[in-house]
């Protein structure tokens, strides 16, 4: 499976270039997941429901199901956070996999910088970024995009896993 990676600092615009890019790709007929890596809890359950009631009975997985769609809720229960590498692996197969986060793995990434938030780049130091999308130029030693200009990003990172 194809994977790319999308990084940055929080408020670097990472979430909207991911959403740009999806809907980029996936124009050009490629079919595309994500995965998305958050620091903080999240529950995309709500109580009161009956898949959150089967949980809180002590459910260790819940799969909601749809004709649309289905969601599979895993309860960790104090286990380590699964690797990237695993949760990949109950992905089904598709052209690429976009990440969002994730930015100690060692997958290829672009790494998204706002001038305005005031952090360093990630990059000098991880040689895993294979470009930045960016708000303002800059000069480096890897391709520096502007963060708004989707194809282009679109046409790297689909020249860079063979697509």
């Amino acid at each position: 499976m194809r994977v790319y990676g999308v990084v940055g600092w929080k408020n670097a615009g990472k979430t909207g270039l991911m959403e740009r890019l999806v809907t980029e790709i996936t124009g050009r007929g490629f079919s595309v997941s994500t995965v998305k890596h958050a620091h903080h809890s999240f529950d995309v359950d709500h109580p009161g429901k009956d898949s959150h009631r089967h949980r809180v009975a002590g459910a260790r997985e819940v799969l909601l199901a749809s004709r649309n769609r289905f969601a599979l809720m895993h309860e960790l229960n104090g286990e380590d956070e699964p690797s990237l590498a695993a949760l990949l692996a109950k992905l089904a197969p598709v052209d690429l996999v976009l990440v969002e986060g994730y930015k100690r793995d060692g997958h290829a990434k672009v790494e998204a910088h706002r001038a305005e938030t005031g952090n360093a780049l990630i990059a000098p130091e991880d040689p895993t970024i294979k470009a930045i999308a960016s708000d303002t130029p800059m000069t480096l030693d890897r391709p520096v995009f502007d963060l708004n200009d989707t194809g282009t990003i679109a046409d790297f990172i689909l020249s860079e896993v063979g697509l």
